[in-house]
């Protein structure tokens, strides 16, 4: 049983979590940018909180690596390194591989229709933000496997979700190379063929953090950090 002396200090936790998954979308949609200053005033006052939890958010994100601190400019929204971009992309796509491997032979057939309705989103000009999205989550809904879930879910939290959008408008090829491996990811799992998409996804994902990376390489210079 929670003590009344204890109550006080969930609230205001939950109210931090809350406040830093506020921000975190924010930065996440692309509403914040990269490279932006995070003034807590104007925070406060847009999520109608004090400062306090505004603070404390900030250190959270700060501790998950969105957001960093520097000299006479404060929080930032974080720039990633390439390098750290192709890393992480890396252990996403042998994470995403493992999961199209489990979702073949598991995937019904109104799921394959729902995958292939969202690569025809992807072809829309621009595409729905979350088609990509849903795409991914799916596999990942029928690989069955929550905690391969939980753990790319971390991945992709990392960096601003806006990005990879920005990166496939800038360059119509990748754009549709980037349609295609979702369509050839879809007719591998389609044919029940576990080590194919586990290829198609592999591949398809080192190109999505290489793409990253050389869009992070060209604007990281632009970006003031101090």
């Amino acid at each position: 049983m929670t003590s009344d002396a204890e109550k006080p200090h969930r609230e205001q936790s939950a109210l931090v979590d809350h406040t830093a998954a506020a921000i975190r979308e924010r930065i996440m949609s692309g509403e914040i940018p990269i490279g932006a200053q995070l003034r807590q005033a104007e925070l406060a006052a847009a999520l109608g909180v004090s400062r306090t939890p505004i603070r404390e958010a900030l250190r959270q994100l700060q501790s998950g690596g969105l957001i960093e601190v520097l000299p006479r400019r404060g929080a930032v929204v974080r720039v990633p390194a390439p390098w750290e971009v192709r890393e992480a992309y890396e252990v996403r796509a042998e994470l995403e591989g493992l999961a199209c491997a489990r979702a073949a032979g598991e995937i019904s057939s109104d799921q394959l229709d729902e995958l292939r309705r969202t690569v025809d989103a992807l072809r829309e000009n621009p595409p729905p933000a979350a088609a990509d999205d849903r795409f991914h989550s799916l596999i990942h809904e029928v690989a069955g496997n929550e905690r391969l879930a939980r753990t790319i879910r971390d991945i992709n939290n990392a960096f601003p979700r806006n990005v990879a959008a920005l990166v496939l408008e800038d360059n119509p090829r990748l754009r549709a190379n980037n349609i295609a491996q979702h369509e050839r990811i879809a007719e591998a799992l389609a044919a029940d063929d576990a080590e194919l998409a586990r290829r198609e996804m592999r591949e398809h994902v080192i190109a999505a953090g290489e793409a990253l990376a050389r869009w992070y390489e060209r604007r990281s210079a632009t970006v003031f950090r101090g």
